[in-house]
C-alpha cells in the first residue's frame, strides 16, 4: 500500500490525536512503520500507553481506507499530509496542526498573508453589512480572508472576498462532502473556486458541535490575525479568539450597540486589549510591517449592466429594487423555482450586484 493509505489509516485512529501522532511518527519515522511496530515498541511512546497500542496493532479498517481513496478521487478532493509542499507552513509549526487535511481548490503562496473573519451564526444585519465590507476591502487590498462557512458572519466574510475578486478559504467542521449549513453548498463551490475548503476530518463527517472548536484552531493558524465582528459572551468565536492568543495571533474586535447580546463578546475583547476596528484601514495598519509589499491598488468593478447577464439573471434583476424583497415575492413574480431563483441570486450576489439581508430577503446593491 502507498504512503497515502497510511497518513489516512493513522488519521481514521480515533483515539490518536495530532500530538500523539507525531509522537509515533517521531518514534517510527514514518506513517507506515507505526503500523509495523510492535505492542510493546507502542506501548513505551509517551501518551501511547497500552490501550492506544491496542488500537493501533488491531487497526482492521484498510477496507475503508481504500473506500476513503476511491471516494476522494470520484469527488475531486486533493489530500495534503503535514509533510507536503503545499500544506500552508504557518499551520505546520502549531501544536496540535492536522496530519491531514482534505481540500477543495488550492493553496498558493499570497495564502500566507490571511486574515481571519468570524463572529455569530445569529448575526444582525448590521454585523453582517460589517463583515461583508471588511472582507471586501481586505480582499480587494490583496489578502485572503479565512473563515468557517458557518451561517451568518461567516458567509458574510466568504461573500465579500468573492465579490472584491479574492482569494477566500473556508475551514469546514465536517466532511467536505456534507456541506454545512447545507444552503451554502453554492458558496462552497464558490469558495473552492476562488481560494479553498479544506477540512481535517474524513469524508462523511458530520457537523458535530465537538466539531467546530477543532476547526477554529485552524481558522486562526491560517491567519495573521482574526477579527471579531459580533459575538455574544458564550460566543465559539471566543474559542477561536483563544486559538489566536495562543498562536501569537494578532485580534481584532468590531464595536457593537451595547443593548445588543451579540456585542458583549466583541466589546468585552476590546475592553481586555483587543484592536477596535471600525474598518479594514485599522486592520491593515495594525499589521504593517507583516504584508509590507504585497498590498494592491483596490481591484473594484462597478460593471453592472444588464448586458452582462443571462436572460435568467436579468428576469430576476428586473423585479428588484433597493428596498428589500423576500424570496417569496421573488419567485411568484418571476415564475421561478425556489432552487433555481436562490441559486441565480447567489450568482448575482456574489457579483456584487444583489444584496441579501436576513430572512432570505433580496435587494439591488
Amino acid at each position: 500500500m502507498d504512503d497515502l493509505q497510511y497518513w489516512l489509516a493513522l488519521n481514521f485512529l480515533t483515539d490518536i490525536g495530532p500530538v500523539t501522532a507525531r509522537r509515533l511518527l517521531s518514534a517510527s519515522g514514518a506513517p507506515r512503520n507505526v503500523f509495523r511496530m510492535s505492542f510493546e515498541e507502542l506501548r513505551r511512546i509517551e501518551g501511547v500507553g497500552e490501550h492506544r497500542a491496542r488500537t493501533i496493532t488491531g487497526f482492521n479498517g484498510w477496507e475503508a481506507v481504500r473506500r476513503e481513496i476511491d471516494n476522494i478521487a470520484e469527488r475531486n478532493i486533493t489530500i495534503i499530509t503535514v509533510d507536503d509542499d503545499r500544506y500552508p507552513a504557518a499551520l505546520r509549526t502549531v501544536q496540535g496542526a492536522p496530519l491531514v487535511l482534505y481540500m477543495k481548490g488550492d493553496f498558493r503562496d499570497v495564502d500566507k498573508y490571511a486574515v481571519s473573519i468570524v463572529g455569530s451564526r445569529r448575526a444582525t444585519a448590521y454585523g453582517i453589512e460589517v463583515a461583508e465590507k471588511i472582507s471586501y476591502r481586505l480582499a480587494s487590498k490583496g489578502l485572503t480572508v479565512v473563515s468557517g462557512m458557518a451561517r451568518g458572519i461567516d458567509t458574510a466574510a466568504h461573500k465579500g472576498a468573492l465579490k472584491a475578486g479574492g482569494r477566500t478559504v473556508a475551514v469546514m467542521g465536517s466532511g467536505l462532502d456534507v456541506p454545512y449549513p447545507s444552503s451554502n453548498r453554492g458558496l462552497m463551490n464558490a469558495v473552492a473556486c476562488s481560494g479553498a475548503v479544506i477540512s481535517e476530518f474524513p469524508l462523511g463527517t458530520l457537523p458535530n458541535k465537538e466539531n467546530f472548536p477543532r476547526r477554529n484552531r485552524i481558522i486562526s493558524a491560517l491567519s495573521l490575525g482574526v477579527i471579531v465582528v459580533e459575538a455574544a459572551l458564550d460566543s465559539g468565536s471566543l474559542i477561536t479568539v483563544g486559538y489566536a492568543l495562543e498562536q501569537g495571533r494578532e485580534v481584532f474586535a468590531v464595536p457593537g450597540n451595547i443593548t445588543s447580546g451579540n456585542s458583549r463578546g466583541t466589546n468585552d475583547l476590546i475592553k481586555k486589549g483587543a484592536r477596535l476596528v471600525e474598518s479594514a484601514e485599522d486592520v491593515i495598519d495594525e499589521l504593517g510591517a507583516q504584508i509590507k509589499g504585497i498590498l494592491r491598488e483596490d481591484r473594484l468593478n462597478h460593471e453592472k449592466t444588464l448586458s452582462a447577464m443571462t436572460e435568467d439573471e436579468k428576469t430576476l434583476y428586473s423585479c428588484l429594487s433597493t428596498g428589500p424583497k423576500h424570496i417569496d415575492s421573488i419567485i411568484r413574480e418571476t415564475d421561478t423555482s425556489t432552487a433555481k431563483a436562490l441559486s441565480i441570486l447567489l450568482g448575482l450576489e456574489l457579483k456584487g450586484i444583489v444584496r441579501q439581508t436576513e430572512g432570505k430577503h433580496f435587494s439591488l446593491n
